[in-house]
């Protein structure tokens, strides 16, 4: 028992984020501990997003959700294991940071981002805001308001249901994203309200679309009275979009810095 108290004590900062260290610089590494990153959904994007930004250094991530764990979460979620099946994901999800990540600031927010909550949010207290949010009416809400600050860098995750190849997922500017359902109803949605994002935005996705070769099961909890249909999602697809996020904000800090 000794030994592993020692052994804890001795796992700090210094060790824990030594390889992102020797590759970033000093420097890089200051302005990763200094950065404030805000998620939206910790699903199968956003948890693994949440995850690569806690162990590379990020000083600051705040995750909103209003979910909890599922089973059907297990196969593609950072958060969900049979342990944590029943709790609310940000209470996971942040229970999980913190495990990985010394001296990280997690604000967990067990909430959803709608037209009630979005006066909860001031963008300008981040340097990056992710949508990894699955509802289309949310989604827009969340871009057009994240766009029309000042202060944040916007990325956001398109659909990753549906997907077997992983070569296939790219990044590109929103209205340049090609081939995915998902940004094509955005795209209609905002052009039929007239309302539309105030500043361009990257996106990750893959035009890749497959069909459900199964059947839903009867004991699937979303699968409920006047619950939307669920596509199939796959670990490797969705936590590549998720760490792709997470890269596009690493990339950016390191080669800019945060203020």
């Amino acid at each position: 028992m000794e030994s592993i108290r020692e052994e804890k004590a001795a796992t700090g900062p210094s060790l824990v984020f030594n390889r992102t260290e020797r590759l970033v610089g000093e420097s890089g590494m200051e302005a990763l501990s200094r950065a404030r990153v805000i998620i939206f959904g910790v699903g199968g994007v956003g948890s693994w997003t949440a995850e690569a930004l806690a162990r590379t250094g990020i000083g600051h991530i705040t995750i909103v959700d209003a979910d909890k764990v599922s089973p059907t979460n297990i196969n593609r979620q950072a958060e969900a294991d049979l342990t944590t099946v029943g709790q609310v994901k940000v209470e996971a999800m942040r229970r999980q940071l913190l495990s990985v990540a010394p001296g990280i600031e997690v604000e967990a927010l067990e909430m959803e981002y709608n037209s009630q909550t979005a006066d909860s949010f001031d963008f300008e207290e981040y340097d990056f805001v992710i949508d990894a949010i699955d509802s289309l009416a949310a989604k827009a809400l969340l871009i057009r308001n994240a766009t029309a600050a000042r202060r944040p860098v916007v990325y956001s995750s398109m659909g990753a249901a549906l997907k077997l190849d992983p070569t296939k997922i790219a990044v590109a500017e929103f209205w340049k994203v090609q081939g995915c359902p998902l940004a094509a109803a955005l795209r209609r949605k905002f052009k039929k309200s007239g309302e539309f994002p105030r500043r361009k935005f990257r996106c990750v996705y893959s035009p890749e679309l497959l069909d459900n070769r199964g059947a839903a099961s009867a004991e699937d909890p979303s699968m409920g009275f006047n619950k939307v249909a669920v596509n199939g999602s796959l670990c490797h697809i969705t936590a590549i979009f998720g760490m792709m996020l997470a890269g596009m904000v690493v990339e950016r800090i390191v080669e800019d810095g945060v203020k």
